[in-house]
């Protein structure tokens, strides 16, 4: 037993040592990691204790300390509440929608931009597709507004093919296409990069080989090319899954309006409406950390599917 603890007190010493030594040798890093670990604590750790309001009847006046605890009684609130089915099926309808739409578009753009031998006409359509990305979401919601207008530019395309004038953004049946379709536009660059960086790492010897073996340009994007990207494809589509339930507050909010709230009203919404209109606090509390939870899930098991599927995935 001695020899034993003998042997566990020295097998310490020496990783204290090693530690150590470490943290002298690069002490440098350390020190400029410092800001970012005090960031993440501040903003990310400490406001954690936040989520005891979801299990409690908070009033500001009493403090988080001294409000009554009530259980669960805030999520079995949301859960009877006419608004649970509405909302949860919205958030999953779009979410769903950008998906199905939004997740392929920059797979395909960097694809097809892949192909463009001409260097300075390929960074021209990059750096026209990236700049919607840097627009704030305040000016794109304006822009789309304005374009959706009765005498807005999609009115002018759409009466100049036959059709008729219509306030397209009071019409409930158009407010989720015009919501994917512009978060296509003003993403599909910007998501490209990392499939474009992903793709310089394919050996080009394979395309060599493919060629002498006849194969088309068709063919090697889909025996090769696509192969090639695909950890990135299933990383990046994980990660897409376990924001399944964070719909976009800030845009939902600047384009919705009474007519669309049957279509347009999300989990984001409501609890921006409980929280900072009503001031029911503990109530918004519980609804986000249901939303969290599901998200965490959709991450856990769309990662262990990857991994019985392939050997792709994030842990």
């Amino acid at each position: 037993m001695k020899i034993v603890a003998s042997k566990k007190m020295n097998d310490n010493n020496q990783l204290w040592y090693k530690i150590k030594k470490d943290f002298i040798r690069n002490r440098t890093v350390y020190l400029l990691f410092l800001p970012v670990l005090a960031y993440y604590i501040i903003f990310n750790y400490i406001p954690l204790f936040g989520l005891t309001l979801a299990f409690k009847d908070y009033t500001p006046s009493k403090g988080i300390f001294n409000s009554p605890w009530i259980g669960f009684d805030n999520f079995r609130r949301f859960f009877n509440s006419i608004y649970f089915g509405r909302t949860v099926r919205n958030t999953i309808t779009i979410s769903l929608m950008e998906i199905i739409f939004g997740f392929p578009a920059p797979i395909i753009f960097a694809l097809l931009l892949n192909e463009i031998q001409n260097k300075y006409f390929k960074r021209i359509i990059q750096t026209i597709t990236y700049l919607p990305h840097f627009i704030s979401t305040m000016v794109i919601c304006g822009m789309i507004l304005d374009f959706c207008l009765k005498d807005g530019l999609i009115n002018d395309i759409i009466v100049l093919l036959g059709g008729e004038r219509i306030n397209l953004l009071m019409e409930a049946k158009y407010f989720r296409p015009i919501y994917v379709a512009s978060g296509i536009w003003q993403n599909v660059g910007w998501g490209s990069i990392v499939y474009l960086s992903a793709l310089t790492s394919i050996d080009t010897e394979q395309y060599e080989a493919a060629y002498i073996d006849g194969a088309n340009r068709f063919q090697q994007v889909i025996h090769i090319t696509l192969p090639g990207i695909l950890p990135t494809i299933i990383v990046l589509f994980i990660m897409k899954i376990g924001g399944l339930m964070s719909v976009g507050f800030e845009k939902i909010f600047l384009l919705y309006n009474p007519t669309t709230y049957e279509v347009a009203d999300v989990i984001s919404t409501f609890i921006y409406r409980k929280g900072l209109v009503d001031f029911d606090y503990s109530f918004s509390t519980a609804v986000g950390l249901f939303n969290s939870v599901i998200n965490i899930t959709l991450v856990y098991f769309a990662n262990a599917l990857s991994k019985r599927v392939n050997e792709y995935s994030l842990w």
